[in-house]
């Protein structure tokens, strides 16, 4: 468990909640849009200031009562084996979990469930994936930003264990000018829409991105993702712009 950052305090990240997100350095996919390759890319993480698990669990303590919540993210949490047990010791000191993860280990997201060590997950949604996702009109894949270990099939299985389980949590795509085009939503939509489901629509940061090219990339204007969110909508019980 190599812990690579801690954001003290945040409104937004967790809903409802009053909460601190710790950053977990190491990731199994290669977004080339990612804006977090200090966590991502082995040559980077090794510069990356790190905090000791005493440390971290010493900030818990101290804030205990002034926190409600911790936000897990990455890179990719779920790469961590010891990430159950780093989890159980968050939740013995009375807080709840929001996990942020790609979907990549669909076994150790029903374990984390099953266990009652979570209680919200944000899953990210890279592009569509459904029975016809090799047809996409942004010819996206999957395969193209994950390890070799990672099937698509995993992906597949972490948003149909959500969506059938009891877990509150939420879909959200980062939108990507030159990745995705509109009509991908539509097929998105379609895989991962419910009529209980929250989906939400991030728009594209060009800063520090993995692919150096993506920096230069504009992001989509406001309306183009608001077009998107008012098609897609009838999809999903909450379908937003963050």
């Amino acid at each position: 468990m190599l812990i690579a950052g801690l954001q003290k305090t945040t409104l937004i990240d967790y809903p409802n909640k009053i909460a601190c997100v710790v950053f977990l350095a190491g990731c199994n996919f290669r977004c080339p849009w990612c804006y977090s390759s200090e966590l991502v890319l082995p040559l980077k993480i090794i510069n990356q200031p790190r905090i000791s698990e005493k440390e971290f669990f010493d900030f818990l303590r101290d804030r205990h009562g002034l926190l409600e919540g911790v936000v897990i993210c990455g890179g990719e949490p779920t790469i961590n084996k010891d990430l159950p047990l780093f989890i159980e010791k968050i939740k013995n000191l009375g807080y709840s979990i929001k996990l942020d993860t790609n979907g990549s280990n669909p076994e150790i997201l029903k374990d984390l469930v099953r266990a009652n060590l979570i209680d919200y997950v944000a899953m990210d949604i890279k592009g569509p994936a459904g029975p016809n996702f090799q047809f996409s009109i942004s010819n996206f894949q999957y395969e193209k930003i994950m390890n070799e270990e990672v099937k698509i099939e995993d992906i597949k299985k972490s948003v149909e264990f959500l969506k059938n389980g009891n877990l509150d949590f939420e879909f959200r795509t980062t939108v990507v000018p030159g990745v995705h085009e509109k009509e991908d939503f539509l097929e998105i939509a379609k895989w991962i829409g419910g009529k209980n489901i929250k989906y939400y629509l991030q728009n594209f940061r060009a800063e520090k991105t993995i692919d150096p090219a993506f920096e230069k990339i504009e992001p989509f204007k406001k309306y183009f993702l608001e077009e998107i969110a008012k098609e897609i909508s009838p999809y999903f019980k909450l379908c937003q712009i963050r």
